[in-house]
């Protein structure tokens, strides 16, 4: 990262440059400060890009596909300027080094936090696969190795039938070393040359040498091919998982479940001794920066969990009107579709080396059916669905957004949530007790949760509300219960209540639920068919559960005002 030069802009949209994150063959990539003081990064089409059809259809079409994957892996989307120059996408900053970074400056790694890293990684890809999505150039420089996990960037999404003509232009398929010998070979991209490509990432992680060698690209592509990968003084049980994953043939690769299940590891990455001190040096390099760039970065507040700096006052506050933003642009508010940013790596290294996402069948979708949410890219229209405010009551609201916040308490309603709320919520009161033991200090079959608006309240209908009840770790919806070999925390919504409007004299102002009876989960799957899952008993995941209140605008546009919680042993 480096300070921002004479001829750079000094704002992008509504957002505040604060400093250069990087460049490559299409556009220049910023660190940015949004009005409400979030920092994002900002990817700038170059001007003579502009100018090219398939480039500029591809860079539009990036923004739109992507609202069809919601993952905890990526970024979120923030706001785009996709309808004239310059083109532009803004995505939540990542704070954390490059996995290319952090082992070029500490060497190679263990092979206990490699297996923890290739679980990981292999989970993240997997949450991909599940929107029909080929990341497609899987490496080092593409792993950010953030506080709550590694984040995958640099993706960019295509039809798969027009694959040949949106990678001709200035690009290669994929990366020397990490290419699969498929792709190179007959241009077949499906989702075992992501698995290849993450055997290779993890070989470089694990012997800090390039996977296939060095040298010209096409002898490194020739050694992919008919060569074997550098695994030399590597673990013999890690450097077995590595090979099988570079397996010359596709169907020879072991499935991201399995991967997940050979790498067997017993804790999270983000509590890996190794990886923290990876994340320390990669602050302690921001903490280098110039003062109006450090004075935005986030702070650690806990393990594997930051906030931003509180007293901040906004430095730039955009004229009205201002263009409509994508799903999730304005401050404190939800993305209304998961935006979630497949398209995170355009913007934090903004395609810098090349090499494409491909959509196997959302990008049809997302044509036949139009933009979905409550916004969309500037210049394009798109109305917000399910009601909401000015709408009808929506029947419930849909699990399309990431959600970091997690209470720790020593029963319930004690203690405290990690991230304050998106909106304030002056009115809004809320309890939580055990149903059969309202006294208890741990919650065991059922919890009653209560909602009420203060009678004196001046807020007016519709003032909806949902409430989202959260288990301590990412469930596996076919068991119900964490998965088996990797546990992290949950970044769902959680599952939800039907929503009530609370300034409806109807409601009385208030609305008690009981977990779990009165809570699903739902959300359309990669093929646009909705899903509904029953809340998991509590008995499945003890530990601190998160009850958090959401402000509900529509089935797809919702931000969180309130949060509490509560202990299951």
């Amino acid at each position: 990262m480096e300070a921002l030069r004479d001829t750079d802009p000094t704002h992008i949209g509504a957002q505040t440059l604060l400093a250069r994150i990087g460049a490559g063959g299409m556009g220049q990539v910023y660190l940015g400060r949004s009005p409400g003081g979030r920092l994002v990064a900002i990817k700038v089409i170059k001007d003579e890009i502009t100018g090219h059809p398939e480039a500029l259809a591809r860079f539009r079409r990036e923004a739109e596909t992507v609202r069809a994957v919601r993952s905890a892996y990526t970024a979120n989307l923030i706001d785009a300027s996709l309808a004239a120059p310059p083109y532009w996408l803004a995505t939540e900053y990542v704070a954390g080094p490059t996995l290319a970074d952090a082992v070029r400056d500490r060497g190679a790694l263990p092979a206990d936090t490699c297996r923890k890293l290739f679980a990981a990684l292999a989970e993240g890809l997997a949450s991909v696969h599940a929107y029909g999505v080929t990341h497609r150039d899987l490496k080092p420089q593409n792993v950010i190795l953030g506080v709550q996990g590694p984040q995958l960037i640099d993706f960019g999404i295509a039809r798969a039938a027009a694959q040949t003509a949106l990678t001709q232009f200035g690009t290669a398929p994929g990366t020397p070393g990490y290419t699969a010998p498929e792709v190179l070979l007959r241009g077949e991209v499906a989702d075992a040359a992501d698995v290849f490509a993450l055997g290779a990432t993890i070989a470089y992680a694990a012997t800090g040498r390039a996977p296939f060698g060095t040298g010209e690209p096409t002898a490194v592509n020739f050694r992919a091919v008919h060569g074997e990968i550098d695994v030399e003084g590597v673990e013999p049980g890690l450097a077995g998982l590595v090979r099988a994953c570079v397996a010359a043939e596709p169907g020879a690769r072991p499935a991201l479940a399995e991967v997940i299940r050979r790498c067997a590891v017993d804790a999270a990455l983000v509590d890996d001794p190794v990886y923290a001190t990876l994340l320390a040096a990669g602050a302690e390099q921001e903490r280098g920066l110039p003062s109006g760039v450090a004075a935005g970065l986030p702070v650690t507040v806990g393990p594997g969990l930051s906030r931003g700096p509180g007293g901040y006052v906004p430095t730039y506050v955009p004229p009205r009107p201002v263009a409509a933003p994508v799903a999730g642009a304005s401050a404190g508010r939800r993305p209304s579709r998961p935006v979630l940013a497949a398209v995170a790596g355009l913007v934090v290294v903004g395609l810098v080396a090349g090499g494409y996402v491909l959509s196997r069948n959302t990008e049809d979708k997302a044509a036949a059916q139009g933009p979905r949410g409550g916004g969309s890219p500037s210049g394009s229209a798109a109305a917000p669905e399910g009601g909401g405010a000015g709408g009808a009551l929506p029947d419930h609201i849909e699990n399309n957004s990431v959600s970091r916040d997690l209470w720790g308490g020593t029963a319930p309603g004690d203690g405290g949530c990690n991230l304050p709320g998106e909106e304030r919520a002056e009115f809004l009161v809320g309890s939580v007790a055990d149903a059969d033991v309202p006294d208890a200090k741990t919650a065991t079959g059922k919890v009653k949760i209560s909602i009420y608006l203060k009678p004196y309240h001046t807020e007016k209908a519709p003032y909806i509300v949902s409430v989202g009840v959260k288990p301590p770790h990412d469930i596996e919806l076919s068991t119900s219960r964490p998965y088996e070999h990797v546990r992290d925390y949950n970044k769902t919504i959680g599952y939800t209540s039907k929503p009530v409007d609370l300034a409806d004299k109807a409601s009385g102002g208030s609305v008690e639920l009981t977990y779990p009876d009165d809570f699903v989960m739902k959300f359309d799957d990669y093929q646009g068919s909705p899903r509904t899952f029953p809340a998991i008993p509590l008995a499945n995941d003890p530990g601190d559960w998160t009850v958090l209140v959401y402000r509900v605008r529509g089935i797809r546009e919702y931000s969180s005002i309130y949060c509490t919680g509560f202990p299951v042993k």
